[in-house]
């Protein structure tokens, strides 16, 4: 398919960014995705290729060792590589998200220590939010840094679902602290952890247990971080301010829903090619199933909704871009995408027959991979409780 929302506008280094991208997805990472991800085995050399192509610091300024390119750019660029394994998208993402907030929030000091080394994938990011007692419900945290005499902190508490969990060496963690606030919202600040890739403890009060068992996802890592009596200097506060912890995180979450949406129209992209590819190739009743009315119109609505969510992701980022408020275009983008990625390879399993439920067709693959879109960065739920209340505001009577 043409798609124009991509070319069009795009710079000479941003198309040959995104070219690369895209070659080295159909060389390095779909023939291989299939075997890695039924071992559940880390992509280490489709990773070390990223690192290569400057991937990690796509975003990351020129200043700082990085490409200094655009949301769109990276958005783009996700899109491709999820097309070809969505897992190796999110091994990205969380780190692409630690490193947007150092960017936009650390100080300078935080960001000439970690930047350069991420720029390049030596230092790698994880996220951590989410508690096993809580979902959506950030206030929730119980997770503690409690302030000592020398000004340094003691975090104690259990975090949850951090992809990357081992493999990376810093955690942008969001944690409470006691700063005097009336507002909750307030009391809660993201301390930059620093460990040892690895299980076990990873430093010392650090413990990072085994892989979560997942349906799906899997390849990349995804576990707990236990923290037990963790000491930490007031330095590793992320912009050297305590109780801005959940406005961090937001700003976070914000792009992070772009890199989902992005994620989602790959996984949908990628389903639409496995199922026209194999509608003109399979033959029920004399002719290629594609000849059948049903399977024609079933393309049809398929490739109109990868390019609906694709336009959308597009324009999300876009706004970032431009330094304009995209919270609500980005919950808009994240729940189409999400939405209709899991209607589409829904349809190109259905049309892959019984060989979709056979392990060495793909379609089975994305089956599993796309269910996670659904809940990454919030539900579809999530995202119309925040384009609703925003709505109510701009059209108050």
């Amino acid at each position: 398919m043409t798609r124009l929302c991509t070319t069009e506008g795009l710079t000479e280094d941003q198309s040959e960014i995104l070219k690369a991208v895209r070659a080295f997805v159909d060389k390095e990472i779909i023939p291989v995705a299939n075997e890695l991800e039924h071992a559940d085995e880390y992509p280490t050399d489709i990773i070390e290729g990223l690192k290569e192509l400057g991937v990690f610091g796509l975003m990351i300024p020129e200043e700082y060792g990085g490409l200094g390119e655009s949301l769109l750019t990276y958005a783009l660029c996700v899109e491709e590589i999820a097309r070809g394994w969505m897992s190796v998208s999110g091994v990205i993402n969380t780190h692409f998200i630690v490193a947007y907030m150092l960017m936009q929030h650390g100080t300078e000091e935080q960001k000439q220590k970690y930047l350069p080394k991420m720029a390049v994938g030596d230092v790698r990011g994880a996220f951590s939010m989410s508690e096993p007692g809580l979902g959506s419900d950030v206030s929730a945290i119980s997770t503690k840094a409690t302030k000592a005499d020398d000004g340094s902190y003691e975090i104690t508490g259990q975090k949850m679902w951090l992809t990357n969990g081992a493999t990376s060496t810093l955690v942008a963690c969001l944690v409470k602290t006691d700063e005097g606030s009336d507002s909750v919202y307030k009391n809660m600040t993201t301390f930059l952890i620093e460990k040892e890739a690895g299980f076990g403890e990873t430093a010392q009060g650090v413990t990072v247990p085994g892989k979560i068992d997942k349906m799906g996802y899997k390849g990349v890592e995804t576990t707990e971080l236990v923290l037990e009596g963790h000491k930490i200097s007031a330095d590793q506060i992320l912009g050297g301010e305590p109780g801005k912890g959940f406005f961090h995180m937001m700003d976070g979450v914000e792009v992070g829903r772009v890199n989902v949406a992005a994620r989602a129209c790959g996984l949908a992209w990628r389903g639409f090619e496995l199922a026209v590819e194999y509608a003109q190739q399979r033959k029920t009743f004399g002719k290629i199933i594609a000849d059948h009315q049903a399977v024609l119109f079933r393309l049809a609505e398929m490739a109109t909704k990868v390019e609906v969510a694709h336009t959308m992701m597009v324009r999300a980022a876009r706004l970032k871009d431009k330094g304009e408020r995209m919270d609500v275009e980005a919950g808009m983008a994240k729940m189409v995408a999400s939405e209709y990625a899991n209607e589409v390879v829904e349809d190109a399993f259905r049309i892959h027959g019984g060989y979709g439920y056979s392990k060495e067709y793909e379609i089975e693959r994305l089956m599993r991979e796309v269910k996670f879109m659904l809940i990454g960065e919030g539900t579809s739920d999530i995202q119309k409780m925040i384009i609703g209340r925003q709505l109510l505001k701009e059209y108050k009577i």
